[in-house]
Order: structure tokens, then sequence, then C-alpha cells
């Protein structure tokens, strides 16, 4: 599948579940004490190194920049979905929020004081990631926070429905913590911190903080 195809495809599927997705996930983070001390942490390791803006790359419909901003951060989003856009426009009117694409942020060098890609890598292939975190790298200011979060595994499924059985096309990619760590280590980061969450769930996940 080329480039253009995976990202119209993701696009296009979340766009079309874009408003049950927001129903289901709107107060997840209630039931999530380790994502919300995760987030905390991310929040103070940006407050340490300096303020500034803070990117949400997938942001989809917000919940996140949102709650990064109720700690203190100048967080913006941004999503490839426009109809996620909408949604998050439209819950959190006073936030800021843009249709960009991970694979071509469209920000100057330097310019964010943290970045995080929370659960937003998971439906970009292997062979693009490198550019994906050569973007990050190139607009994070030097020593700042990069935080990510994935479904740790090694495998690679096609997903043709989803929240509340719409139609999607998107591939969702299961990937070993230490395969992300040795990709951010090859675009010129150094990862500080390793976590696996729910252990005993088929849809592990896995954090990496870096700068």
């Amino acid at each position: 599948m080329t480039v253009q195809g995976w990202l119209a495809d993701t696009r296009t599927s979340y766009d079309t579940v874009a408003e049950r997705y927001a129903d289901m996930f709107r107060h997840a983070l209630d039931d999530a004490p380790y994502d919300r001390a995760i987030l905390t942490l991310f929040a103070d390791l940006v407050r340490r190194t300096g303020d500034g803006p803070v990117a949400d790359v997938g942001c989809g419909t917000g919940r996140i920049t949102a709650y990064l901003t109720g700690l203190g951060l100048d967080v913006f989003g941004i999503d490839l979905s426009p109809g996620m856009i909408d949604i998050a426009r439209r819950d959190h009117p006073a936030l800021r929020f843009e249709v960009r694409s991970m694979t071509d942020l469209d920000l100057p060098d330097a310019a964010l004081a943290g970045l995080l890609a929370w659960w937003s890598l998971i439906h970009v292939p292997d062979e693009a990631i490198p550019a994906v975190l050569a973007q990050f790298r190139r607009v994070l200011r030097p020593g700042a926070p990069l935080l990510l979060g994935f479904f740790a595994g090694d495998e690679s499924r096609l997903r043709t429905e989803g929240y509340g059985g719409h139609p999607m096309r998107v591939y969702v990619h299961r990937r070993p913590p230490e395969r992300v760590a040795a990709w951010l280590h090859d675009a010129g980061f150094t990862v500080e911190a390793r976590m696996v969450l729910d252990t005993e769930k088929p849809s592990t996940g896995a954090i990496l903080i870096a700068r």
C-alpha cells in the first residue's frame, strides 16, 4: 500500500466513526489512573524543560489535549481526520485544533516544548515510522520530552469495522517496545523510560518517554 493509500484509508475511517468514537472515549480517563499518572508526569517534564507549545499529534476528538490543558500546558491538537477535528472543536471550543498529517508537520524547527503521540502511531506502517519520528525530532526543542503510547506485541491486522460496527479500513500495528526504542535511537532520541500496561489483556499498552 502506498503512503497516500494508508493515509487516505485512515482519514476516511476516522471520519466515519468520529461521533461514535467520541461517545465511547469521552470519559475514558476517569477509569485509567495509570494513564492519568503518565500524562501528569509528561506535563511535569515539559514544565521542567521550559514553557512553550505542546503538540498532541493524532489528537482525535481532543480528550487528551483537554486533559493536558487542565494540567497547565499550552497544548494544541493535530489530527488527520477532519471529522475528528470537527468534534474536538465542538467539544473543546477554547482549544486549538488543526487538520494535519504527522508525516508532514507544518511547524517550524525546534518550535515545541513537548510532543505526544497517544496511540496515534498504531496505523502508521513500519516503513513510514522513521520519517514520522524525524518530523518529531525536527519540531522539538533540544531536551524537550516526547511521549509515545502504542499497542505492544508483534503483529499487524486489518480492521474492517469498529466503534459501534461502522466500516473502517485501517491496519492496527502492535510493536515490541524495544523495536520502537530502536527507531527512536536512530532518529536521534534518548529513551528515558519504558512502561508496559495491562499485561493480562490482549490490548497490552506500552509507553516510551524520550528526549
